[in-house]
């Protein structure tokens, strides 16, 4: 029964993941972080070289930990300003898995970096690279024999291109961006059920620091996310910052599936995901941790299923010429 539960399970979470998308389940293909705020430059290849440093930031993600198949995602970005800090340059890797899906890519950035008067940035950016799709399909067992969805694996090269913008100082920032632009198939065939194909995602990001005290102070930010075919989703963070070294906070996540998480459940409409706990520790200037907790809210919560997310962010090129206080983002 379990195993059963499972592999049931598996094809739901793939369905939902958009990597077999469906006409009607429509929803976010593009990894998830509960920390956004420290993966922004994969969102926004403008972000490279904001942090006027040579930044490296890793991250990995356990979603739905405890099913076979659940999400798993790693990645590593790397970015430095250059040309007397009017040229940001970077580069991100990732490797997304759940289920027999696996997808690990590379993606080089370029920000044209603009002064706006004397303590603000604007950023024009632009990336390039390329995915490596893979589906080992054959190792699916499901109810019934036959489905097209699961005749073949699947091994695809998908080359892509994005842009964004990015207005940042020392106190606040927003942006816009499509990393994404190009919507490649993900499959050689199309069912009329099935219609497999990378979807455009757009981002909004923004957020500010509010000092309370010498001590204290407050770091709100958002993130709303656009995928073609499904509602908004909306990411909410509240930070508090301690001393400059210790940060809590908790983050409200709405969902952007239409057909599987509104459906009606027991009589109640979930299209709420989670809250998240956020623990943050600059441990030196140069070093930072974060850890995050998911508590599922939507039709998940019945399983009770943990996902937790580890960050870590190392930084060179402090010095008198250079940052001297902390940056928030």
């Amino acid at each position: 029964m379990i195993r059963r539960f499972t592999r049931k399970f598996e094809k739901i979470a793939l369905l939902l993941a958009g990597l077999a998308g469906g006409s009607q389940v429509q929803a976010q293909q593009d990894h998830m972080f509960s920390q956004y705020m420290f993966n922004m430059m994969a969102m926004n290849p403008a972000y490279a070289g904001s942090r006027d440093v040579l930044s490296m930031t890793a991250m990995y993600r356990n979603q739905w930990g405890g099913i076979e198949g659940a999400p798993q995602t790693t990645t590593f970005t790397i970015d430095m300003p250059v040309n007397r800090e009017r040229i940001g340059l970077g580069l991100q890797l990732f490797n997304d898995r759940i289920g027999e899906y696996n997808t690990t890519g590379a993606y080089a950035s370029y920000a044209f970096r603009i002064k706006m008067g004397s303590r603000s940035t604007l950023a024009l950016g632009i990336q390039g690279g390329a995915s490596s799709f893979q589906a080992d399909l054959a190792k699916v067992r499901t109810d019934q024999g036959g489905d097209p969805a699961f005749a073949q694996n699947i091994s695809k090269i998908l080359p892509n291109f994005g842009t964004g913008i990015y207005l940042s100082n020392d106190k606040s920032y927003i942006g816009i961006s499509v990393p994404q632009l190009i919507k490649n198939k993900l499959t050689d065939y199309d069912s009329g059920v099935q219609r497999a194909t990378q979807r455009r995602h757009a981002y909004a990001i923004g957020g500010f620091v509010i000092r309370l005290s010498p001590a204290l102070k407050l770091k709100p930010s958002t993130l709303v996310k656009y995928v073609e075919g499904a509602p908004l989703g909306i990411d909410g963070n509240l930070n508090l910052w301690l001393a400059d070294r210790v940060s809590v906070g908790v983050s409200y996540r709405r969902n952007q599936f239409n057909s599987y998480e509104s459906a009606r459940t027991n009589g109640k409409v979930y299209d709420q995901d989670a809250i998240v706990g956020i623990v943050e520790v600059q441990l030196s200037d140069q070093f930072r941790i974060g850890y995050a907790y998911d508590y599922m809210l939507n039709t998940l919560q019945t399983f009770r299923l943990p996902s937790h997310e580890f960050m870590v962010r190392y930084e060179l090129g402090f010095g008198k010429n250079k940052i001297l206080t902390p940056r928030y983002f």
